[in-house]
């Protein structure tokens, strides 16, 4: 800890005994600044401590029979100007039950921070953008430990505003503790922003532009300022995006016709992202700070459908079309929140409050019109919105009392949805209302939750027991086109177990294994529950359903870590009322398909992740890994039998060579084989991306040039056999692309911490 009591992260430990100076231990405390070590009582040990801006720390220390030694460190202003300790940091860490992700080197090559997120080791996501860790139930996403509460696409709108070199850690939480809400079925990524340095004034200025087919530019600002009193910071980017995408569709609707369609999506769009912040410290014990974020996109998508009723009958006729849709609108999204923390004892017991508000907005004008051959059909345009407040306030207590480690806290979340839509439609050029697309929705949520867990530890062995309750109040009614209505209102205990113990030490590293348990839940998002009737093309719409039910899942898992590093897990997923994205035919037109979600019955997923580091060495480092995902299906759809077993395989990679002490290059990608999305099956597809960068100006300058799919190989083919409806396809997006990228820091701004994920001790240079 500093003097004011504040954790220092990732500092450097040695820890040497007196009697037998062979016997030393070499750590680097956690993101909370706790490093750990099993070591002889009743005997003297030597530790050394060094961390970036402060003071090396040397002292002698008789360990009798304590378990808990806290270290003050002082600040050190004279590194500043001179060069400092630089410490290894991992890529990917295991602290207790997450895996912490270190950005800076994925980033490096990055735009935003949903890129950023795509090149995550082990993370996939699909077009719609949701973000996958385990299998098929996508995982929830929290901002600093904030739940956010959002669409995935308004979700994945936020995150390509956002900087990415203003992302300190990326926790991936595949079984989360009671501590986290139940509806983590797919687990939880939480992204935790940069909030200062510590020593005084610094920052930094990112620019760059990335070129495909079509091409992005950004411009961004960070400022930080840590003093005595206080800590402040502003981050700021602005983006001009463009890009395409390519949906092709073959829809069979007997054995000797079928519908085909080619659509092509130019979605141009501008973002502005601010966040600022600033924390203050108040004798020693408290800590206060309050946090915004603001954002706003502007975009102008424009798709061309080109589709046909094709028949293999020599004499029918093809019935040629073309859509042409244009969506003009932008997205808003401003975040508040306040934080306190109550720092109890020097035992890592403290009180946290926190509380935030959220409010985003989406508005769009759509325009559309159908012709065939050279008359124009149909047209219609409308307005539709959706207007989203949500309320989150929570207090959580953390303690230690009778040997045990005490977690235990209240929370409440409040959401409102708003949707409305109001739309027209011109044939043989009369203008009519559009009833069939006109609507008004509105949904409520509440979720009350408390939970308690507890900890100890027995030597080389930790025990966690858990357990949290939730009351889920949700409310939804539908004004237009008809007054309809729905409600729930239910409460469920998600007990959770996890178990820790030392296997065994080789050469130095000990291998731990971990047994964690954890049940949770599902709630359909509104997105999901909304019955308004999108309109996509002539022969496609979405629509929500608000009869879904939650879905629950109980996952067991089991992995093993090396020195914190995690190398395999194994786990099983089992969902009851599992609902998923499928497609039905209209009742009314057997040529035209609505996409919807349903409640479909069951389903087991088997998983197993293996993660390796080869060769050991100091220049060049690579991690490897396999994820296997085997998902079986037992239910009922369009009221007939369905099932279905399947398997995916995803190779994933990340290696870095440092060409010099300036210079390093590096390259990273995924490789998936035989994929699933949902009920669609995908043919091989993959990504392979490389970045190499030099710093310039005594390290001030960092110049990236970074290329994206090189090879062009994250499009795929995909079949879709479901009930009556059978397809093919092929997608594409605008994902080959080249760039440079530019960060300069300035003001006093310390040497930062370099990646080596295979040296344990830190290297003085």
């Amino acid at each position: 800890m500093d003097v004011k009591n504040n954790s220092i992260p990732f500092a450097s430990i040695k820890v040497k005994s007196v009697l037998d100076t062979l016997k030393q231990y070499a750590l680097i405390a956690d993101s909370n600044g706790i490093a750990t070590a099993n070591i002889s009582t009743n005997k003297n040990y030597t530790v050394l401590v060094n961390a970036i801006g402060y003071k090396k720390y040397t002292k002698t220390i008789a360990f009798e029979n304590s378990s808990i030694i806290t270290i003050k460190l002082l600040e050190d202003p004279t590194q500043l100007n001179q060069v400092v300790v630089t410490s290894s940091k991992a890529l990917v860490k295991q602290e207790d039950d997450k895996s912490v992700v270190d950005p800076e080197p994925l980033a490096a090559g990055s735009t935003n921070a949903m890129e950023t997120i795509e090149k995550t080791p082990g993370i996939f996501i699909d077009s719609d953008g949701n973000i996958y860790l385990n299998g098929l139930s996508p995982a929830g996403v929290q901002i600093n430990g904030r739940d956010l509460k959002m669409s995935p696409s308004d979700l994945a709108t936020l995150l390509k505003s956002l900087p990415p070199n203003v992302i300190q850690k990326i926790e991936l939480i595949r079984t989360p503790s009671a501590k986290y809400d139940a509806s983590g079925g797919g687990g939880v990524v939480n992204i935790v922003l940069k909030k200062g340095v510590k020593l005084g004034l610094n920052g930094s200025i990112n620019t760059g532009l990335n070129q495909g087919q079509y091409g992005n530019q950004f411009l961004g600002v960070n400022l930080n300022n840590t003093n005595d009193k206080y800590n402040a910071y502003l981050n700021t980017q602005y983006n001009n995006n463009n890009g395409y995408s390519i949906n092709n569709t073959n829809r069979f609707l007997s054995a000797d016709s079928l519908i085909m369609q080619k659509a092509r999506t130019q979605s141009p769009s501008n973002s502005f992202y601010v966040g600022y912040g600033i924390g203050k410290t108040y004798k020693e014990k408290w800590e206060l700070n309050y946090d915004g974020r603001i954002s706003n996109n502007v975009y102008n998508n424009t798709t061309n459908n080109k589709a046909g009723l094709v028949s293999n009958n020599p004499t029918a006729i093809p019935v040629l079309n073309q859509s042409i849709i244009n969506n003009k609108g932008n997205n808003y999204n401003i975040n508040q929140s306040f934080r306190s923390k109550y720092k109890l004892d020097t035992l890592s017991g403290e009180w946290v409050t926190d509380v935030s508000v959220n409010y985003s907005e989406a508005s769009t004008h759509q325009n559309y019109s159908n012709q065939f051959g050279a008359v124009i059909g149909s047209s219609g345009e409308g307005n539709f919105g959706n207007y989203r407040t949500s309320f989150i306030a929570q207090t959580d207590l953390k303690k230690k009392w009778i040997g045990f480690s005490w977690e235990t806290g209240l929370k409440t979340s409040l959401m409102q949805f708003d949707n409305h839509a109001k739309y027209t439609k011109t044939i043989a050029g009369t203008t009519l209302p559009d009833l069939f697309r006109t609507s008004n929705y509105s949904f409520k949520e509440q979720v009350n939750a408390a939970y308690l867990q507890a900890s100890k530890t027995w030597g080389s062995v930790i025990l966690k027991l858990g357990s949290r309750l939730e009351q889920t109040i949700m409310e939804g009614r539908q004004f237009i086109p008809k007054d309809t209505n729905f409600s729930v209102n239910r409460t469920d205990a998600f007990p959770y177990v996890y178990l820790s113990r030392k296997i065994i030490s080789i050469m130095g590293y000990e291998l731990r294994g971990y047994l964690v348990y954890r049940k949770t839940i599902s709630r359909p998002s509104y997105d999901f529950l909304n019955p308004f009737a999108k309109y996509i093309d002539p022969y496609t719409y979405e629509i929500g359903n608000p009869n879904l039910k939650p879905q629950f899942t109980s996952n067991y898992e089991a992995n093993i870590s090396v020195d914190d590093k995690p190398i395999f897990a194994y786990g099983i997923n089992e969902t009851k009322d599992i609902f998923s994205s499928v497609v039905y035919p209209s009742a009314l037109n057997k040529q035209i398909s609505y996409r919807t979600y349903d409640n479909l019955g069951k389903n087991k997923e088997i998983y197993f992740r293996a993660i390796a580091v080869v060769p050991p060495g100091k220049k060049y480092f690579a991690v490897v890994g396999v994820q296997y995902n085997r998902n079986i299906y037992d239910g009922l759809y369009e009221r007939m039998p369905f099932n279905f077993d399947k398997a995916t395989y995803t190779f994933f990679t990340f290696q870095s060579y440092k060409l010099d002490t300036r210079s390093t290059i590096a390259i990273n990608g995924f490789w998936r084989t035989n994929g699933q999305q949902q009920f669609y099956e995908l043919d091989n597809f993959g990504q392979l991306n490389a970045t190499i960068n030099r710093q310039f100006l005594n390290r001030k300058l960092t110049v990236t040039l970074s290329a994206n799919d090189m090879f062009f190989t994250n499009n795929n083919h995909f079949v879709l056999n479901q009930g009556s409806i059978r397809s093919n396809g092929y997608r594409e997006n605008d994902t080959r692309r080249y760039g440079i990228n530019l960060r300069y820091n300035f003001g006093f701004k310390p040497k930062e911490k370099k990646l080596d994920i295979l040296e344990n001790d830190p290297v003085d240079k």
